[in-house]
């Protein structure tokens, strides 16, 4: 049976829902206990993603996806780079 993962989106607003019930009183280890998951999964996700609103985390997604490719397109010049020092010393 596979685990399922919040999306970062329902992580935020899971941490929307703590700030709420701490607001009307309820002690912080209850309001972590009600959205079912454990202290040290709230104090990470709050540090990944506290304050964080929905187009916030749109845009951190988007810099990420970016973040991949250029760094694809960084390792892919640097190999043809490689093969063509290579090639031009006559080491093939």
């Amino acid at each position: 049976m596979a685990i399922k993962r919040p999306k970062p989106e329902e992580i935020v607003v899971k941490l929307r829902q703590v700030g709420v019930l701490m607001g009307q009183g309820m002690p912080r280890i209850d309001a972590i206990r009600q959205i079912g998951v454990t202290e040290q999964t709230y104090y990470r996700w709050k540090k990944k993603y506290g304050g964080m609103g929905t187009e916030q985390l749109k845009e951190l997604k988007r810099l990420q996806k970016e973040n991949e490719r250029l760094r694809r397109a960084v390792s892919d010049l640097t190999l043809d780079k490689l093969i063509l020092r290579e090639a031009a010393t006559g080491n093939f």
